[in-house]
């Protein structure tokens, strides 16, 4: 197998011990409109990344289109098909109802299962001998709505995953259109919940969570991106849960920002009143330097006022200490955006 070259990333974030760098992230930032525009960067924006779970606003977007209205989606519905969801009742109450709509239950999902994001995010213990369901899956909201999608295209439930499966190439027909990049040079891997998923640049990302915010109705898709994106923007609660950082951005932007982390340190964030769109990665995969850079990012970019900023603070980790509860140092963004134009 032939290996794609490695990205260049830039340094992002830094531990200082006695003031002095000790440990590196290295990551990428790209700033970018709805007409393609790149604002501003860092590092490499060219290089296709894989846009994990921050791929969902436009894996439901085919059904958005074609069947909201006719399964009577709530916005709070949407925003769960777009969610990385922590397990919570709220979540799972709400997949299963959806999934009765088509007659569907848990056992027709094809994520698997895993320790619910709510202890974690919580800094709870999950219970000793704890067994979960499928619907507690952080991606059941997804699968939820590819199933429904092959229930509104006469197409089998079974098998919806593979890539030849219609609601596969429904789905890539979106993510094209949205990221501007065409089928054929879409590189397609597995993701954790074993559905197809696409790298592709953060330029790439970043515009299609730029046309998000668009009022004008998309000319394939039609009003369902706006609608999407306002449906997680007013429910960020339902993509994310208590304690995530998508809950978190989306408190902090108060309505004007919609956001979709990803797995291994990926993470789009759009603003609806200035139709940009940040896509940023980590390039270890850690999230917790990737939100210092992205908070750091928001600053540079002038989209934070006091108030959002005593909510982001809580994405910002505490300062370093050691076993004997003494500060030895701290964890800051190093991140450089170099800005092309002003947004």
């Amino acid at each position: 197998m032939t290996q794609s070259a490695l990205p260049r990333h830039t340094p992002i974030a830094a531990t200082f011990r006695g003031g002095h760098p000790e440990n590196i992230h290295y990551g990428s930032f790209a700033v970018v409109n709805a007409q393609g525009k790149v604002l501003a960067s860092a590092g490499d924006i060219g290089s296709p990344m894989f846009t994990r779970s921050s791929l969902k606003p436009f894996q439901a977007m085919p059904l958005i289109a074609k069947s909201a209205d006719a399964l009577k989606l709530t916005d709070e519905d949407i925003a769960l098909l777009c969610a990385s969801h922590s397990g919570e009742p709220m979540h799972t109450g709400r997949a299963a109802a959806l999934l009765a709509k088509i007659g569907a239950s848990e056992r027709d999902l094809a994520c698997g299962c895993h320790t619910p994001y709510f202890y974690a995010a919580t800094g709870q213990t999950p219970p000793p001998g704890g067994s979960y369901t499928r619907l507690q899956h952080n991606c059941s909201g997804k699968h939820t709505g590819m199933l429904l999608l092959a229930h509104a295209l006469a197409q089998p439930l079974d098998g919806y995953l593979n890539i030849d499966h219609p609601v596969q190439a429904e789905i890539v027909q979106s993510v094209s259109h949205f990221c501007g990049v065409p089928v054929a040079q879409l590189v397609r891997g597995i993701d954790g919940c074993s559905a197809p998923n696409y790298a592709v640049p953060l330029t790439a990302l970043a515009q299609g969570f730029a046309k998000l915010t668009l009022t004008e109705p998309d000319p394939v898709y039609g009003s369902a991106p706006h609608r999407v994106a306002r449906a997680m923007s007013r429910h960020p609660e339902l993509v994310s849960g208590r304690g995530r950082n998508d809950l978190a951005l989306m408190t902090a932007g108060r309505g004007d920002w919609v956001s979709k982390v990803g797995a291994d340190g990926v993470q789009a964030i759009a603003s609806f009143s200035r139709g940009v769109a940040i896509a940023a990665k980590c390039s270890d995969g850690s999230l917790v330097p990737l939100m210092v850079a992205l908070v750091d990012a928001l600053d540079q970019l002038g989209w934070t006022d006091a108030e959002s900023r005593a909510v982001l603070a809580s994405l910002l980790p505490p300062p370093m200490k050691n076993a004997a509860g003494i500060e030895v140092g701290e964890m800051r963004s190093v991140l450089r955006l170099s800005t092309t134009a002003a947004n």
